[in-house]
């Protein structure tokens, strides 16, 4: 009896150890996938191939004339080719803005003469071309993008609060009453809920050279700086300030980070 009770403990053992190994496996050959693709893309990176065939990235930039954020999908076509579709929306602004405090009594202040926010609403695609890969995990790939598309200016009426004539205050914008919005008593700025309902739309197109650098240590995920230049043309001239041109050409130079995932 002892013998069979004996020979039953190590035939449930041996039988818990094989199903705990079993179920172990996978995970193991999971990592193990992982550990080996990820030695083939660091082999692949050393020999100058792009290694994925699809990329997500978002990132923000900032322009000698404003700020914004995109977001890009990413398709390689050849080792050194791609294209790159993106998003970009940025607020641009004026170089003569300033901001004063109209009012002890308001936390919103004022810059004078501003008659509309400008929102640059970019959709794209870029031909991307790889100059230079990495020779190491710390190394940086270079590559240089080209492309334009489509641009729509969001011009969303700056309104400021003045002493009304008749008694009371108001809320203005320049399109509504000029002298008014020029001479007047200013006693609060806009709000950010103000003006929406009174957005206009100007259609334009633009370009877009730009140099990348990718220093991401990890293959799989996107680690970049790039700088470069938005030139965009507008079908009318967009009014920014007052006592100054209007103009329908934009030229700016940006630098991004943008973060991502490859696949």
């Amino acid at each position: 009896m002892k013998k069979m009770l004996l020979l039953l403990s190590v035939f449930m053992a041996v039988t818990a150890e094989s199903v705990a190994q079993n179920e172990e496996s996978p995970k193991l050959t999971r990592k193990e996938e992982r550990r080996q693709r990820s030695i083939a893309i660091s082999r692949q990176e050393e020999e100058g191939v792009i290694t994925y065939k699809k990329h997500f990235a978002f990132g923000g930039k900032l322009h000698n004339d404003g700020y914004g954020g995109f977001f890009e999908i990413g398709r390689a076509k050849s080792p050194r080719k791609g294209l790159l579709f993106q998003l970009d929306i940025m607020e641009r602004k004026h170089q003569k803005e300033e901001k004063i405090n109209v009012s002890f009594f308001s936390s919103s202040p004022v810059i004078y003469g501003k008659i509309n926010y400008f929102y640059p609403v970019k959709l794209g695609a870029q031909y991307t071309y790889l100059l230079g890969n990495k020779t190491n995990k710390n190394g940086v790939s270079i590559t240089a993008n080209m492309g334009g598309g489509v641009s729509l200016g969001l011009l969303r009426p700056y309104k400021v609060t003045v002493v009304d004539p008749n008694g009371g205050y108001k809320s203005i914008r320049y399109q509504d009453d000029s002298a008014l919005f020029v001479g007047g008593v200013i006693v609060e700025g806009p709000n950010f809920g103000s003006g929406w309902n009174q957005m206009k739309v100007v259609p334009g197109f633009y370009a877009k050279p730009a140099i990348r650098f990718d220093y991401g240590k990890n293959n799989e995920m996107v680690s970049a700086l790039e700088v470069g230049l938005h030139v965009e043309y507008y079908t009318k001239e967009i009014e920014q300030m007052i006592f100054r041109d209007p103009r329908s050409l934009f030229v700016s130079g940006y630098v991004a980070i943008l973060f991502g995932k490859r696949k």
